[in-house]
């Protein structure tokens, strides 16, 4: 069978445009036995409140009725993809999360979705009922045994337990099943696809069936999806391997013998690299924005989200503005200077001193009796937040902020101040993991100059002032804050595999008394497995012990 896999970035909400991309693909490739799309394609993925909203639901609706239509014109065509759909019950959620088989005009299939997955950045069981039935189709000469996403990945590994009660896979295989099809938005982290493809090619090797996934590609909102959809024969060997981070549209054959080393891994931070730079190009393109402004400090923070940016939407819609205050190095200035100069963008100098000195001067008899301390600090990032807003107001650009995951879990940023933004570029990338991207960055030529990584960082609000003035070491800060973040660990858990009590301690009580600055801050792009944002919900007011 020729199965044409259509590994898509849809738009949510976008109901007619997506069905305009399917359109396209099927009068392209209607010599195809059958194209399959991704989870939920029609609506895209997460559709998250929109699945609440009638006229949403009414709309999916028509453009299905507008499918069957379609494949009347196809031929010998079938269609496969993912949309919600009603349960016809007055009791429940009312929707499942549908795989629709459409051929010559008729509904051939309808797969619904059997483990709504509830943790990290996944709400399901909000929006939909679970499948009554787990069932297998015969078209043409195979049995077609289609999944959804999370139906693939109730095994042991790599959670060292079996989630939920049934294996959808098992049960289509005991069916019948000669060909498995799972439709798929999996969202990205850093070596997902590792992970992803074992269980893929598990499958394979256990029930001797090929395998096929069809992953969504694009990012929305905080998640970033890289595709890399796959067809693995059974014996477990890749017979295609979707590339990352962009659409591809590709018919395989489901006869073909795969090869043992079919499936190359991305580097780590290559694809990080790659990751980021979709997120900013989809987030900017999907909320309508064309340019974007970033503050630059002379820091790697700000020099690296820059690069991401003019890499993502071209350099000539990257603004960036320094804003040299009481206490910035002239280094500071010059080294961004010499940053933009690199990369071809527009560059503005907004000097902050007079502006702070009049805050002070308005400030002065209210402070009085008072001693200078973090307000005065925090005063000048608002300052500088303040200016990057006003101009992305007058100007319609979208304000990049820059911060970085290890100081975000601490608090170690300006509410209202270099907070300020849009989207949050590196808010889940590591300090230590923001020099590798640097390097990265610079693998060809000097793109970040040199001196900006190497000089120890600092945020240049006091004199003399540094990071580690304040905080530990990033190389043990981010080891901590991984353990207790990432894998929810106790101080005490993290203090027996050999840290420092003391260090294990303030970093712990910094990231729980700095939850109230996360909840402000502005949605950030998740590249690891545990992200400020909407895939941890913690709570502010609270007392608990850590």
């Amino acid at each position: 069978m020729k199965i044409t896999i259509a590994q898509l970035n849809p738009i949510i909400g976008d109901i007619k445009g997506n069905l305009e991309k399917m359109k396209d693909v099927i009068q392209r490739y209607d010599n195809s036995d059958l194209i399959v799309f991704s989870e939920l394609f029609l609506v895209g993925y997460p559709p998250r409140d929109l699945l609440e909203r009638k006229w949403v639901l009414q709309a999916v609706e028509r453009a299905i009725e507008q499918l069957k239509g379609i494949s009347k014109n196809a031929g010998s065509t079938g269609i496969l993809f993912g949309a919600p759909v009603s349960t016809h019950r007055n009791f429940g959620r009312g929707l499942y999360n549908a795989a629709v088989l459409i051929y010559q005009g008729k509904l051939i299939m309808c797969q619904h979705k059997s483990l709504l997955p509830t943790y990290d950045v996944f709400d399901e069981a909000r929006y939909f009922d679970p499948a009554e039935d787990i069932g297998v189709v015969e078209f043409k000469d195979e049995v077609l045994g289609i999944s959804i996403c999370e139906d693939a990945w109730n095994i042991p590994e790599p959670w060292q337990k079996q989630v939920y009660k049934i294996d959808p896979i098992s049960i289509l295989a005991k069916k019948g099943a000669t060909i498995f099809i799972n439709i798929s938005a999996s969202p990205f982290y850093i070596n997902k696809e590792k992970i992803r493809f074992k269980i893929m090619k598990d499958h394979t090797l256990k029930y001797r069936v090929p395998f096929i996934l069809v992953n969504q590609v694009g990012a929305n909102d905080e998640l970033i999806f890289d595709g890399r959809s796959i067809c693995i024969d059974a014996k477990g060997f890749p017979v295609e391997v979707f590339p990352p981070f962009k659409e591809c549209v590709k018919t395989i054959d489901t006869k073909a013998e795969g090869k043992e080393d079919g499936f190359i891994p991305q580097d780590e931070i290559e694809s990080l690299h790659n990751a980021l730079v979709l997120g900013i190009r989809d987030y900017m393109r999907k909320c309508g924005f064309e340019k974007a402004i970033i503050g630059l400090s002379g820091g790697i923070d700000s020099a690296v989200t820059c690069c991401l940016a003019a890499e993502a939407i071209g350099p000539k819609n990257v603004l960036a503005v320094t804003m040299p205050g009481p206490y910035s190095s002239k280094g500071s200035v010059e080294d961004s200077q010499k940053l933009v100069d690199n990369l071809g963008i527009k560059f503005i100098e907004v000097p902050i001193k007079q502006i702070y000195l009049s805050y002070l001067d308005s400030l002065r008899p209210h402070f009085e009796g008072q001693k200078e301390d973090i307000t005065e600090e925090n005063i000048q990032a608002r300052i500088r937040g303040n200016i990057l807003m006003a101009l992305s107001n007058k100007f319609g650009y979208l304000v990049l902020s820059t911060g970085n995951k290890s100081e975000l879990a601490v608090g170690y940023c300006t509410l209202y101040g270099d907070m300020t933004g849009g989207l949050a570029v590196i808010s889940d990338v590591p300090k230590t993991m923001v020099y590798k991207l640097a390097h990265y960055i610079n693998r060809s030529s000097e793109v970040i100059p040199d001196a900006i990584i190497k000089k120890v960082p600092s945020a240049e609000l006091k004199p003399g002032q540094t990071d580690q003035d304040t905080l530990p070491p990033y190389e043990i800060l981010d080891q901590v804050l991984y353990h207790y973040v990432d894998e929810g660990c106790s101080a005490e858990e993290i203090i027996a595999k050999g840290f420092d009590p003391e260090t294990v301690r303030w970093i712990v009580k910094a990231v729980n008394r700095n939850e109230y600055k996360r909840r402000q801050a502005a949605p950030g792009l998740k590249v690891t497995t545990k992200a400020f944002g909407m895939g941890r919900r913690m709570v502010i007011a609270a007392r608990y012990e850590y």
